[in-house]
């Protein structure tokens, strides 16, 4: 069986997109087959993670949303990141990006798209992609297009930082996942300070939401350095930053 996993935060700046493509190839190096598709169609970048350049992109989700091609015309396959620092792993990665087109992001924020030909596509890339698991990169904060997103997903990860503003709007988005009946969901906690005691933290925002904490990401200035132009976890398999990757990966997994 196949496993949707939607992976989203309240607010922007979260490091949500650096985790989504870190978990998914994480996984992927185990020999699995992951999609991830980029759902923050207004402010599009996972691609960028995974060296996919702009010239070499022939169709993109807008594309698809707007009747111009199959999605699985717009699915690259980018398995290379894995390849580049694990040369036996038989895992694939295929990656649906959003164009960064500015024309393209306007059309869609001025005419928006059909959420149910967007969960269809979902459907049909888990089926001809032949996927283990599909990570959906979604848009901060609530919206129809996320509501839509969350409500088909196995598995809702909702990632936060220690951020007065991220606990009101984790809340309020925990809250409507269960009025949504998400089958599971978890808590990734990212860019905790140094000064923090991680397991009391951990304790503590479990206690507050009632969700399981899968991990509690340090502030890393080695990650901050790599400024999204690879894969932490495949880089550097050896940071503790990236033996938390795995560990939440095995949350995702069980």
């Amino acid at each position: 069986m196949s496993k949707i996993v939607s992976v989203h935060s309240y607010r922007g700046g979260t490091g949500k997109s650096n985790l989504t493509s870190n978990l998914a190839s994480c996984i992927a190096a185990q020999g699995k087959r992951v999609g991830i598709v980029d759902t923050d169609i207004q402010s599009p970048g996972v691609h960028m993670l995974f060296g996919l350049e702009d010239d070499t992109i022939d169709f993109t989700l807008n594309n698809y949303l707007w009747g111009e091609c199959a999605i699985k015309e717009a699915a690259y396959d980018v398995s290379h990141v894995l390849k580049k620092w694990q040369s036996a792993s038989n895992g694939t990665v295929y990656l649906i990006p959003s164009s960064v087109k500015t024309n393209h992001i306007t059309r869609i924020l001025r005419e928006g798209y059909d959420e149910e030909m967007l969960i269809a596509g979902f459907q049909e890339l888990v089926k001809e992609l032949q996927l283990d698991y599909l990570f959906i990169d979604t848009h901060p904060g609530i919206n129809e297009e996320t509501l839509h997103s969350i409500a088909i997903s196995n598995l809702l990860v909702l990632i936060l930082r220690p951020d007065y503003q991220d606990y009101q709007g984790t809340a309020v988005t925990v809250e409507l996942a269960r009025m949504l009946a998400v089958s599971e969901m978890l808590l990734v906690v990212n860019k905790a300070l140094p000064i923090f005691n991680l397991d009391d933290f951990r304790q503590q925002i479990e206690a507050a939401y009632n969700v399981s904490v899968a991990g509690v990401f340090p502030l890393c200035e080695e990650l901050a350095h790599l400024a999204s132009s690879d894969i932490f976890c495949l880089r550097y398999p050896n940071h503790h930053w990236s033996e938390i990757v795995r560990t939440v990966a095995k949350r995702i997994v069980s």
